[in-house]
C-alpha cells in the first residue's frame, strides 16, 4: 500500500510523537509498503533515511496547512493518510482538527486515519468551554478510523460515539521510542566515566522532554534529599511550547536554588544511539508523571525495554508494583527519594525490575504494531471497495 503519515513533530524536532512516527514508518516499510512522512520545516533536518520525508513549507499549523497538505496528497496519491494527533504538536491550533472534514470533500480521497496520542482540547479563544472538546470529537468522527493507544482513551472515544456506524475504532499500543542500540564501541564503564560518574556513584536517569506533567520538579527536590553520591542524568531537553519553555526555566532555577548544578546533567537533544547508551549506563530511572504512568508514554517503554529499574507513579498502565516498576505517589518528593534510596541499595530488587520490565516491553514490538496497522489499512480499503 501507499501510506502517508502526517506528523507535526519529526526528528530532529524533539518529541515522542515524532519518534513514534519514525519507528512506525520504518516498521511499515520493512513490511513492504511505500511510506512517506509529511511534516513541517525543521532547522538542521537530515532526511537521508529509508522512509521518505517530505517537508511541507510550514512552521505553524494554521489554516494554511489545508492547501499545503492537499497539494502534497495530489502528488503522492496515497491509499491511506494517517494523521498523528497530539494537540500541542500542532501549536494548539484547531486547523488540523478540521482537515479530515475538508479532505472528505475531495474525489478519490485516501482513507483517513488518526491516532490519538492525547485527547487534550486545542486552544480556540478565551472561555471557549465545551466547544474545545467538540473540536477534538469532530476530528475523531470525521476520519474513517481512529486509533487509541491505551484502554482509557479507547473507552473515552467510545463514549464520544467513535466506533459505531461507519467509523472504525482500533486499540493499537505504542512501542518503545528508542531501540536498544548504543554505538558499536559502547562500553558501560567508559561511558559512565565520560559522564563524570565515579564507581561509587549512583546514576539516576530521566528521559523525556521537560514539561510539567513529567513531575521533574518533584524529581529535583527528591535528589536534594539524597546523598551527594546520587547523580541525575536528564536525557532530553525542553519542549517547544511556550509554557514548557517557561517550566524548563523554572526547573533550572530550582536546580540552582538547591545547589544541585554539579549533580544534574541535562543533555539536550540526543540521537537515538546516544540515548540508548545513556539509558544502559544508568543504575535506575525515575519518571514521576503527575498524571500517572501510561502505555502512551514512549519514554516509559524505552526505560523498560533497556532493562533500567524504574520508579514511576500509579496510573492507567497495567504495571505491577515491585515486579515491573516501583510505584510512588505523584508530587511526593519524600516518597520518591525513599524509593530511589531503597532501589539503589537493593540489587536483588533492581535485577527483578530489570527482567520484569524488559519482558513487559517485549509485548510492544514494532513488528506487531506495524502488522496491526496493516490489518486496519487493508480493512478500510476493502470496505471502500
Amino acid at each position: 500500500m501507499n501510506i502517508v503519515l502526517l506528523s507535526a513533530e519529526y526528528p530532529p524536532l524533539p518529541g515522542g510523537v515524532g519518534d513514534y512516527t519514525r519507528n512506525l514508518g520504518m516498521a511499515l516499510l520493512q513490511r513492504g509498503h511505500a511510506v512517506t512522512v509529511l511534516t513541517g520545516i525543521a532547522d538542521g533536518a537530515d532526511d537521508r533515511q529509508p522512509v521518505r520525508v517530505v517537508r511541507l513549507p510550514l512552521r505553524q499549523w494554521d489554516w494554511r496547512c489545508w492547501r499545503v497538505v492537499r497539494r502534497a496528497l495530489n502528488d503522492l496519491k496515497p491509499d491511506v493518510l494517517h494523521l498523528q494527533y497530539q494537540t500541542g504538536a500542532y501549536g494548539m491550533h484547531p486547523a488540523i482538527n478540521f482537515l479530515p472534514w475538508r479532505l472528505r470533500l475531495e474525489a478519490n480521497r485516501p482513507r483517513l486515519v488518526v491516532t490519538a496520542h492525547d485527547l487534550l482540547p486545542p486552544y480556540l479563544f478565551p472561555k471557549a468551554g465545551p466547544l474545545r472538546d467538540w473540536v477534538t470529537r469532530r476530528l475523531m468522527r470525521d476520519v474513517d478510523a481512529a486509533v487509541a493507544t491505551n484502554d482509557e482513551d479507547e473507552a473515552l472515544l467510545r463514549r464520544w460515539g467513535v466506533g459505531p456506524g461507519h467509523h472504525t475504532l482500533a486499540m493499537i499500543p505504542i512501542g518503545a521510542n528508542i531501540a536498544v542500540a548504543p554505538p558499536p564501541d559502547w562500553n558501560r564503564q567508559v561511558w559512565r566515566a565520560r559522564l563524570g560518574i565515579a564507581p561509587e556513584m549512583m546514576l539516576i536517569a530521566y528521559f523525556g522532554l521537560i514539561s510539567r506533567s513529567k513531575g521533574v520538579n518533584t524529581l529535583i527536590e527528591a535528589l536534594a534529599r539524597l546523598p551527594e553520591t546520587f547523580r541525575l542524568l536528564m536525557i532530553g531537553g525542553e519542549a517547544t511550547a511556550p509554557q514548557d519553555r517557561m517550566y524548563a526555566e523554572e526547573v533550572q532555577r530550582q536546580i540552582t536554588a538547591l545547589r544541585l548544578n554539579e549533580r544534574v546533567t541535562i543533555t539536550g537533544y540526543c540521537d537515538e544511539a546516544t540515548v540508548s547508551a545513556h539509558l544502559l549506563a544508568a543504575d535506575l530511572a525515575a519518571l514521576p508523571f503527575t498524571d500517572g504512568a501510561s502505555f502512551r508514554r514512549g519514554s516509559l517503554l524505552a526505560m523498560l525495554a533497556h532493562g533500567v529499574p524504574t520508579i514511576t507513579t500509579p496510573g492507567s498502565a497495567s504495571l505491577c508494583d515491585q515486579t515491573h516498576v516501583v510505584l510512588t505517589p505523584p508530587d511526593d518528593p519524600a516518597a520518591l527519594a525513599a524509593a530511589i534510596e531503597r532501589l539503589a541499595y537493593d540489587p536483588v530488587l533492581r535485577e527483578r525490575l530489570s527482567a520484569g520490565g524488559a519482558a513487559l516491553a517485549g509485548r510492544f514490538s514494532w513488528e506487531v504494531i506495524a502488522r496491526q496497522h496493516e490489518e486496519l489499512y487493508h480493512g478500510l480499503r476493502n470496505a471502500r471497495g
